[in-house]
């Protein structure tokens, strides 16, 4: 085990960042960290492309400093360890998500609710402890308070991993939580993207029949033959989710645009739960007297605590659960956000940093 303190000097790192509201990403050399005493230092290997790096880099939510390094799906192989580290040792494979810090001692870290934490530091373009702002995936390494760091178990691939880290988490925390893991409940999932695909195959695993909520009818077979969803409806088709109404117990919505939420609740059973877990750009209309006349309820979840994200990614490999992903090289980033902004991936893009991203 290797320890620096915190007096010695930062480890130069290099990476992919925007520097303005273009959202065009290029190479970046900025630094890390030494190792403290409960720090985990390792080398990226892949890092998965969400929709919220698009968002970020754009500054689309207002909030964004530049320069941003983004990716918060991100795996590798530790090189160094503090000496008060106890779970982790060189050469472990490790993941980082969408925390690394937490005040650790309100009643959400207290309950490991850690991504309900309102000091929350986000893993990246959010400020550290140190006053330093926090990069990302896009990045040769990456540096993490061990708490925050998820163990890889070795049989789980670790590109098509890479994307449980957030997109497996988002949609596994909701079924969980909500009670919408029981055999032979009949589940809903709006939209077949990156999130969409993962609580198909997480639903489906846990013995759910699922249906698929899309406003595209070319994705049927895609949902029905490749994924094994045992249904599909076309939002914008009347009668298909008329003939529906009133059968599913859940439905995990996953869509980012505007949308309406009026046909999803009068999908719902009496007692059924819409969960968003979409982040979309404008308020959508709720209406209120569906929801009393069937007992329904709204509600939103936002990833996982890490606990539960450890446990998402145990389940993950017990059951070979993976994202279905397209890898790219570092230097198709621009391209890859292009296309996501298009839908144009099935259903993860992944960068192979290891094998692309060259230094300056």
């Amino acid at each position: 085990m290797a320890m620096s303190s915190e007096n010695e000097h930062p480890v130069k790192a290099f990476g992919w960042a925007a520097r303005d509201s273009s959202g065009h990403l290029s190479p970046f050399k900025f630094s890390r960290r030494a190792t403290e005493e409960k720090d985990v230092t390792f080398k990226v290997l892949y890092c998965g492309i969400c929709h919220s790096d698009l968002h970020s880099v754009k500054n689309e939510l207002g909030i964004t400093s530049y320069p941003v390094i983004p990716g918060h799906e991100i795996v590798g192989v530790v090189t160094e360890v503090g000496t008060k580290v106890t779970k982790f040792k060189v050469g472990d494979k490790v993941g980082l998500g969408c925390m690394v810090g937490s005040c650790r001692s309100c009643a959400n870290c207290k309950d490991n609710l850690e991504n309900y934490c309102p000091k929350m530091i986000q893993s990246y373009g959010t400020k550290y402890y140190d006053g330093t702002i926090t990069h990302g995936g896009y990045s040769d390494i990456m540096v993490s308070d061990e708490h925050f760091v998820i163990k890889i178990p070795d049989n789980l691939p670790l590109d098509g991993g890479a994307p449980l880290l957030c997109a497996g988490i988002t949609v596994y925390s909701p079924l969980k939580y909500y009670g919408l893991d029981k055999v032979g409940m009949h589940l809903g999932v709006v939209g077949l993207g990156g999130l969409g695909h993962m609580a198909v195959k997480f639903a489906k695993t846990m013995g759910l029949k699922v249906t698929v909520i899309s406003t595209s009818p070319n994705k049927k077979e895609e949902a029905v033959d490749h994924l094994g969803a045992d249904g599909f409806l076309v939002s914008r088709n009347i009668e298909e989710m008329q003939s529906a109404m009133d059968t599913m117990d859940g439905i995990i919505d996953t869509v980012s645009a505007v949308h309406a939420l009026l046909p999803l609740i009068g999908l719902l059973k009496t007692n059924g739960k819409l969960v968003m877990v979409g982040v979309p750009n404008k308020p959508l209309e709720l209406p209120v007297l569906p929801l009393l006349l069937g007992r329904k309820i709204v509600g939103g979840s936002i990833i996982g605590g890490i606990k539960e994200t450890q446990e998402m990614m145990d389940f993950a490999a017990k059951h070979n659960i993976v994202a279905d992903i397209e890898v790219i090289p570092m230097d198709y980033v621009n391209t890859a956000m292009e296309r996501l902004l298009k839908a144009d991936v099935k259903y993860r893009f992944v960068i192979d940093i290891a094998n692309s991203l060259k230094p300056i």
